[in-house]
């Protein structure tokens, strides 16, 4: 068979671009999937990666995916990174539209996909041995906080949908990989989530010591996928250092403790 493909949702910008650029200087074939065709017209002049155009929550835009990439005769690894967070609102003063969209995004798109994608990677696992679904959930899949109700609830469910999906493929050579990040300093995903207001988006991360950045979780992938086929990373939590936990963020420089 030819090079190893991957395929990687979310890519036009975060931590999906870097998962595209990384794996492409390690000699990946890539697709990079998002809805911004402009974005992703900039990452395949970067990275040489070939790019696609979708809606993973419209079932024609999934159907026209598989159709690319069966084309394209292989498929290693679906990395399903497309998602995110709206709002941060009480549940009491929640907006129903917001929950939705975040339950499409982050789950529905999650199920459209996989099972648009799974015969080839099952096709490319029958030839080379093992095949790859790695799914980037949150630590708010576990970790609950006030006012992060919606999106604590679809990141917890895809997160549910890695295991029963890792469970119902025992058995084939297909790896399910969970990856769960902590608190990652991107060009947009708290701009996003709060509507476009920097300010408030910069505050999030205001004196913390080295935030994760998109690359450092494009190497836990990269990293992951790489490991020979009979080991799988069940689930990988991956933390800045000034994170112990959701809540617990150290602002400020961090320090040896006397003795």
């Amino acid at each position: 068979m030819s090079g190893r493909r991957a395929v990687v949702t979310g890519a036009s910008t975060g931590i999906g671009w870097a998962t595209v650029a990384l794996l492409r200087e390690r000699g990946w074939e890539v697709t990079g999937v998002a809805r911004r065709a402009e974005r992703l017209d900039r990452l395949a002049a970067e990275t040489g990666a070939d790019v696609f155009a979708a809606d993973l929550t419209r079932d024609e835009d999934v159907a026209a995916l598989r159709e690319h990439l069966a084309r394209l005769g292989r498929l290693d690894v679906l990395v399903n990174n497309a998602g995110g967070a709206r709002g941060l609102d009480r549940i009491e003063d929640g907006r129903p539209e917001d929950w939705l969209w975040m339950y499409e995004a982050n789950v529905l798109a999650v199920q459209r996909i996989t099972t648009a994608l799974l015969p080839l990677l099952r096709a490319t696992a029958a030839e080379a041995g093992n095949a790859d679904i790695v799914n980037i959930t949150s630590v708010a899949a576990a970790e609950v906080y006030e006012g992060g109700a919606g999106y604590n609830a679809a990141k917890a469910a895809e997160a549910a949908v890695s295991r029963v999906l890792r469970l119902e493929l025992a058995g084939e050579p297909l790896r399910v990989i969970e990856i769960a990040p902590g608190m990652v300093k991107t060009e947009e995903f708290s701009l996003r989530r709060f509507g476009g207001d920097q300010e408030r988006a910069d505050r999030v991360y205001q004196g913390v010591e080295d935030p994760l950045t998109a690359e450092d979780v494009a190497e836990v992938i990269a990293f992951a996928v790489g490991l020979p086929g009979h080991v799988n990373l069940d689930s990988v939590t991956v933390r800045p250092v000034a994170q112990a936990a959701r809540d617990k963020v150290i602002r400020g420089p961090l320090a040896v403790g006397s003795d």
